[in-house]
């Protein structure tokens, strides 16, 4: 019994100290890694779900932005839109007070100076108008100025109509002769009695001196009519009065404006041909052409553009042909050289085309004649074939 019983707390002590021997190491082994076990961090877990809400508020937040973003965007496209609307009628604005100013400036300097045209009209004051038209017209177109009255210019009562209603004044132009009170300048005075349509300029006529008589017509008209548009045609071209007043109403808003036909011709050196330029050496090389301009069968500019003429004619150059020398005026200027082609269809059966396509031409003439071939055999069937109605100017929309 003895020996059982010590045998026995053998084995008892033997797993005692493997148990002892066990804990020893696993006491060393933590103590040497340092890893003891713990709870779950909590607050790791919170800050984490915190991270990924402002990530989601940050998403959101950015669309939001980008959003709001776009928005401004559109903003600032309105907001330029509109500043730019506003600086160019500023700029109008400018633009007229300053012609308004050298308007009078300029009507003071023809009566100081005893220039004044000679017109019964222009001891009146300014009439406002929207655009005046003056027809050029020689002693010797008697003919073509009834071929005129006859088709698309109004006479008598339906003249002053057109020029209280509508505002469009319409003149033949023409000085008076080398000789004073010459049968030619009777003849005139005649005519005029009867139709009441001409403005007399004070003006010497020829052939050669168009551009003078350009420069005298734009500063007389300035004098006499408060007008947006002042445009010169002359009498062998047919002109479609309510399609040009609609073309030029859209162009209204702008400042500086000069409409036309737009060309870039050769300079012709050679002294035989018909449009020969004297002064082709200023234009370079031989075989240069002009710069752009309007050609001068018709052509528009606006009141700041007809005054700056009238203040400066005794100064601006005159070339051979009146369409370059009014070219050469606007090349130092911020003009817009705006380039209207309908106010240049052939005669029929070009305008009679684009007449049933809808797309009604301002003017028509023949190219090859610089106005319409045999103007007063020709001019009715011009307009019977091409003309937009009598109706159509009295419902332009100016």
């Amino acid at each position: 019994m003895k020996g059982k019983g010590g045998a026995l707390d053998r084995r008892s002590s033997a797993r005692w100290r493997v148990l002892l021997l066990c804990a020893f190491c696993f006491g060393l082994g933590m103590l040497f890694t340092d890893r003891f076990w713990t709870a779950p961090d909590t607050s790791n877990h919170v800050m984490s779900q915190r991270r990924r809400q402002d990530q989601e508020l940050q998403v959101i937040s950015e669309d939001g932005n980008t959003k709001r973003k776009h928005g401004e965007d559109k903003d600032i496209m309105g907001e330029v839109t509109r500043t730019h609307e506003a600086i160019q009628s500023l700029d109008k604005s400018i633009s007229t007070l300053q012609m308004e100013l050298a308007a009078k400036r300029s009507t003071l300097e023809l009566l100081r100076s005893g220039g004044s045209p000679v017109t019964a009209e222009t001891s009146q004051p300014r009439k406002k108008a929207f655009v005046v038209i003056g027809v050029n017209t020689a002693f010797s177109s008697r003919k073509r100025r009834d071929s005129v009255r006859e088709t698309w210019m109004p006479q008598g009562e339906k003249l002053q109509q057109l020029e209280e209603q509508k505002g469009i004044v319409i003149r033949f132009t023409i000085g008076h002769s080398a000789t004073s009170n010459s049968i030619l300048d009777k003849s005139i005075d005649s005519e005029d009695a009867q139709h009441h349509d001409f403005l007399r300029l004070d003006h010497v006529e020829g052939y050669h001196e168009l551009s003078a008589k350009t420069k005298i017509f734009f500063s007389t008209a300035v004098g006499i009519w408060d007008a947006d548009f002042y445009v010169k045609v002359d009498d062998d071209v047919h002109v479609n009065l309510g399609m040009l007043a609609t073309t030029l109403a859209r162009h209204k808003s702008k400042p500086r404006t000069y409409i036309g036909c737009m060309k870039s011709g050769p300079v012709l050196a050679d002294k035989n041909v018909k449009y020969h330029e004297p002064e082709y050496w200023k234009f370079g090389e031989e075989g240069n052409k002009y710069f752009r301009h309007a050609t001068g069968q018709i052509y528009a500019i606006s009141k700041d553009l007809a005054t700056y003429i009238s203040i400066n004619q005794p100064i601006l150059h005159k070339y051979a042909n009146e369409d370059v020398s009014l070219g050469s005026w606007f090349i130092g200027l911020e003009a817009n050289h705006i380039d209207e082609r309908n106010m240049c269809c052939g005669t029929p059966p070009d305008c009679e085309w684009k007449g049933q396509a809808g797309n009604v031409c301002v003017a028509s003439f023949d190219w090859s004649c610089s106005g319409i071939c045999k103007s007063v055999e020709r001019m009715k069937d011009v307009h019977s074939r091409c003309g937009e109605g009598d109706s159509a100017v009295w419902s332009a929309l100016i």
